[in-house]
């Protein structure tokens, strides 16, 4: 920990100290492959080559650990690589509790990829723990938690879990994505692994496709480095550098998104075209005190259905400032159509059955006048 306490000054200094050399304030990009030895066993600094480490990597590393409070942080090429790696702490026989309504790209590569492994999952409600503790089976590993989860912006008691799941045996693995440590620090909370798309709030601009993980233990850190490093899915050194500089403003962007997102919410909620709002910072909804407890305010993810007269297309095609696309947590606002764009790998019956149904809209609320915001949303629904 450097001379501070509060977290805004550790986004902007956490992890690296001026350039020894020329005394550079920002993290050097050392664009390099390998590195030359002064002879066999002979490396400067440990340098050797750059899947295995990487100056500006090792900084964003060292950043991302400390801004989770965590031993250990790792840099991968997208949030599903970091995902897999943590995933690949895993053997034949396993098992893994899912959130029930988690992102479609966590149940894909479980149900597509890691099953041909015999590692199995099941999706669970998590908010009734009495209930979920009785699914902690012997063969259960871990619990793979996302809150607010996407897209309903479920809630879970994060410590309660992590202290259920830490009686039987089981990890706990938080995405913190739509937090980020800003928001909320799941390692603190009793988690032991924290994974991101660090492509959302912590890039902020949409401009770099990134994951990071963060664990508590030494012995887990010991055990993603070497399979950071085996399989190789690394983050390049100028993805780094670019997400290192997202990070350094991380708190001021997301004050406004979340102070936006508050209004627009407060907004919907009191319009008769919505039918149901989303969303962890209205008292209204069913995690809020616990939301309140372990996160700093509800994010800046909002989800909300319309009224059964619209139609779904045309309000999509009629926004003019909010972009339909993929993705979320950049300073632009963007909406998206869950069914078949981020959950569209989860199957229909299954989709329904959680509450993620074919009108449902998520929007990922960015920076912009929330004025501007609500005109927008007003002119697309009324065009509907």
């Amino acid at each position: 920990m450097g001379s501070y306490e509060k977290i805004e000054s550790a986004l902007i200094h956490a992890g690296y100290e001026n350039d020894k050399q020329t005394g550079a304030v920002n993290v050097p990009i050392y664009q390099t492959s390998t590195y030359q030895q002064d002879g066999i066993g002979e490396m400067r600094g440990g340098w050797e080559y750059s899947r295995t480490g990487n100056p500006t990597r090792q900084a964003l590393e060292k950043l991302i650990a400390e801004l989770e409070k965590g031993t250990a942080g790792f840099a991968f090429g997208s949030g599903m690589a970091a995902l897999t790696a943590v995933l690949s702490l895993f053997k034949t026989g396993d098992k893994i509790l899912l959130s029930s309504n988690v992102y479609g790209g966590t149940f894909r590569v479980l149900d597509k990829v890691f099953n041909h492994f015999g590692i199995t999952y099941s999706l669970e409600d998590m908010t009734d723990v009495e209930a979920f503790e009785k699914k902690l089976t012997p063969d259960v590993k871990a619990v793979l938690i996302e809150s607010p989860a996407n897209p309903l912006l479920t809630i879970t008691d994060l410590a309660t879990v992590a202290a259920a799941a830490k009686r039987h045996g089981a990890l706990t693995i938080v995405d913190n994505t739509f937090m980020s440590p800003y928001l909320q620090r799941p390692l603190e909370l009793g988690a032991d692994i924290v994974v991101h798309s660090a492509t959302k709030y912590l890039g902020g601009h949409s401009d770099v496709v990134a994951g990071l993980a963060v664990v508590k233990d030494a012995k887990l850190a010991e055990q993603i480095a070497f399979i950071q490093n085996s399989t190789g899915g690394v983050l390049g050194p100028f993805d780094s550098f670019l997400l290192i500089r997202g990070i350094k403003t991380l708190a001021v962007r997301l004050d406004r998104h979340t102070e936006n997102a508050q209004a627009i919410a407060e907004w919907l909620a009191e319009n008769p075209e919505v039918s149901r709002v989303y969303y962890p910072g209205l008292t209204t909804h069913p995690g809020y005190d616990i939301n309140a407890r372990q996160a700093k305010n509800g994010g800046a993810m909002i989800s909300f259905e319309l009224t059964e007269k619209h139609d779904i297309r045309k309000f999509y095609k009629s926004l003019k400032l909010i972009a339909l696309a993929e993705s979320l947590g950049g300073v632009e606002s963007l909406v998206c159509h869950p069914a078949t764009m981020t959950h569209a790998a989860i199957p229909k019956e299954t989709r329904e059955k959680v509450g993620i149904t074919d009108n449902l809209i998520r929007f990922s609320v960015g920076i912009e006048a929330k004025e501007d915001l609500i005109a927008d949303l007003t002119q697309a629904i009324q065009n509907s």
